[in-house]
């Protein structure tokens, strides 16, 4: 009986100590913001689906990856039923810029952004500019 007690004495002793060895790990380990600044964010946290809303007129859809040219830049694709325009991004310490081409071979609009501080990275707001007309504000929202 006395060697079961102390084997599970032991057992006990050997599951505290190693919880507060994983316990003092943890505090090593970087920490990382439930809600990173528009600063924190890199290019590579754009990547994937959006839903564009722009003043007036219905959503769009919004693709965005890597350009497979530039480094830390975004290409993509901005849809709304049949129509389809190539886009290119760039985030720059918070700021978003997009350039729209209806033609594959000019700016047809841009776009100028920013991340609000609530929005933990999940939109982006500012004004659509295209050529030729006044400017109209926009939303883009990260797809769930």
């Amino acid at each position: 009986m006395t060697r079961q007690k102390s084997r599970t004495t032991s057992d006990r002793w050997l599951s505290a100590l190693i919880a507060l060895l994983a316990l003092s790990a943890c505090n090593l380990l970087p920490t990382r913001s439930a809600c990173p600044t528009a600063q924190d964010l890199t290019p590579e946290m754009l990547y994937g689906q959006w839903t564009v809303q722009i003043a007036g007129e219905m959503p769009w859809a919004l693709t965005l990856g890597p350009h497979p040219e530039h480094a830390g830049s975004l290409r993509g694709e901005l849809t709304q039923g049949q129509q389809r325009h190539a886009v290119v991004a760039d985030l720059d310490d918070g700021d978003f810029t997009l350039e729209e081409t209806h033609d594959g071979q000019r700016i047809a609009a841009t776009w100028q952004g920013s991340l609000p501080i609530a929005s933990c990275g999940r939109q982006i707001q500012g004004h659509r500019t295209l050529a030729g007309q006044n400017s109209r504000s926009f939303l883009i929202t990260r797809t769930p």
